[in-house]
């Protein structure tokens, strides 16, 4: 069995995702690396299949319809041929010793079901998403009122090796195992907070969630929801109202829950305007 079957979705990657291929190809543990697509219009993932003809390791899957992030990565999974599953978004480029460092630290630490790393913008800056608490209400209330660190942990991305309530969905290692006993992604998430929900429920089935500190990769954020910023938004809004439903505590009340769906649907119509006024002048621009 291969050490790992790396599994990228694509939906209208852009020209990021022939970098992510290649530098997935590129790492120095022996992997296959199944590309599935979710009925993107701009011929990437056609135009690296030709490229690529020759590679043994790399497999193209065509869904001709975009199912969702998470189905997406149920169907590679199923057909995947790797002891360990590397998920990873389109835009991230992984450097090659990255991936060994990553199967080390699961080597290290026999508990743990999902290690994520530090996500980074082109500038270097960690992405805070990658070491994350639990989005619960009383913690998103205490934010707001500055009581203290909500969903992102106080103090900052840590250098080693910690555990942590959630980690980016833009770059998770699992046992294959632990992803077949949790089901895999909540395919009733489109896109956005699935991530949230495996690691939630990995920590509920007794495995640790890891953040290894110390592996950096470069994430260039958005390269398929740039050109549609409302339908991303929209699901992403649709999947916090769902992790809300199934985990937190708060959502057994009912009064408290109408007053959250209110202000989920109330911050996204908010948001609308400005998105649509941004797709507007990036157009002109590229006219």
């Amino acid at each position: 069995m291969l050490p790992v079957s790396v599994i990228v979705v694509c939906a209208d990657s852009g020209p990021s995702l022939r970098d992510c291929v290649q530098r997935a190809l590129d790492s120095t543990v022996p992997l296959e690396l199944i590309l599935i697509d979710n009925g993107s219009d701009d011929g990437m993932p056609q135009s690296i299949e030709r490229d690529h003809a020759a590679e043994p390791r790399l497999k193209v899957i065509y869904n001709r319809a975009n199912l969702g992030f998470g189905p997406a990565v149920n169907r590679a999974a199923a057909v995947a041929k790797g002891e360990h599953l590397l998920v990873l978004n389109p835009d991230c480029l992984l450097e090659p010793g990255t991936l060994a460092r990553m199967l080390d630290v699961l080597d290290e630490h026999p508990q743990a079901g999902i290690v994520g790393a530090v996500v980074c913008a082109a500038d270097g800056t960690p992405d805070p998403a990658s070491y994350r608490r639990d989005p619960l209400l009383r913690q998103a209330l205490a934010t707001l009122f500055g009581t203290r660190g909500g969903m992102n942990i106080d103090g900052g991305i840590p250098g080693g090796v910690v555990g942590a309530e959630a980690v980016s969905g833009a770059l998770m290692l699992l046992p294959r195992k632990v992803f077949e006993q949790l089901g895999g992604f909540d395919e009733a998430y489109f896109l956005h907070c699935e991530d949230l929900d495996l690691c939630r429920r990995a920590r509920d089935a007794g495995y640790a969630v890891l953040l290894a500190g110390d592996v950096r990769v470069l994430h260039g954020k958005g390269g398929s929801s740039r050109h549609r910023p409302v339908f991303v938004s929209r699901h992403k809004h649709r999947g916090m109202w769902r992790w809300f439903r199934k985990f937190d505590p708060a959502a057994r009340n009912p009064l408290v829950a109408g007053v959250v769906w209110l202000g989920i649907w109330a911050h996204f119509a908010a948001q609308v305007p400005g998105q649509l006024w941004r797709l507007a002048r990036a157009s002109r621009r590229a006219a």
